[in-house]
């Protein structure tokens, strides 16, 4: 009885994993506004390898639509630029010293609607992956009623209990996309 109680775990935490990299993306997706965590993608070519913008400054946000990147070594300042306008994030690095400016432009109407789509997109997909994560939990206690580990009875109780955190899971999904998407349509 303890095995197929993990399993309903297991399934919960995988759900969060489809979830997790749901919010990683959308927080990835530029509204307008200034967030630290557009420039998280950014890698630098420091020291002889590639490092996260992160480990080579400090990146802030003063003001809503203003990003500064202080660089810590005076001689990556070039190198954290360049990797900045290589990001295809479309941001232009403003360089006084070791202080980067960027500056977020307004989003026009059309780039909104694009941003929107890829939001959807992303959600599809983590959907997707909560369905796959449930038939996979399904399939675990099919077997094990199959091979009389669990009755009829606690197979469809924990039937239902994977149905309850699918369904959590999907309605996650649904909230994080709608407050992505109003954000975006309304900065």
């Amino acid at each position: 009885m303890a095995n197929e109680t993990h399993d309903l775990n297991e399934v919960k935490r995988r759900m969060q994993g489809a979830i997790a990299v749901l919010k990683t993306e959308m927080s990835g997706l530029r509204t307008g506004r200034a967030s630290p965590h557009l420039l998280d993608p950014v890698q630098v070519d420091a020291y002889g390898s590639h490092m996260p913008l992160n480990q080579v400054a400090t990146v802030s946000t003063p003001e809503p639509r203003l990003i500064t990147v202080n660089v810590w070594d005076r001689s990556l300042v070039h190198a954290v630029e360049k990797a900045i306008v290589n990001s295809n994030l479309g941001l232009s690095p403003a360089t006084e010293g070791q202080m980067l400016r960027l500056r977020i432009p307004e989003l026009n109407e059309e780039r909104r609607k694009e941003l929107v789509k890829v939001a959807h997109k992303y959600a599809e997909t983590a959907r997707v992956a909560v369905r796959h994560v449930r038939r996979d939990g399904m399939e675990v206690l099919k077997k094990l009623e199959k091979d009389h580990k669990i009755s009829k009875d606690d197979h469809d109780r924990f039937s239902a209990d994977v149905q309850k955190a699918t369904d959590q899971a999907i309605h996650e999904i649904d909230q994080l996309l709608g407050a992505k998407e109003k954000e975006i349509l309304t900065v």
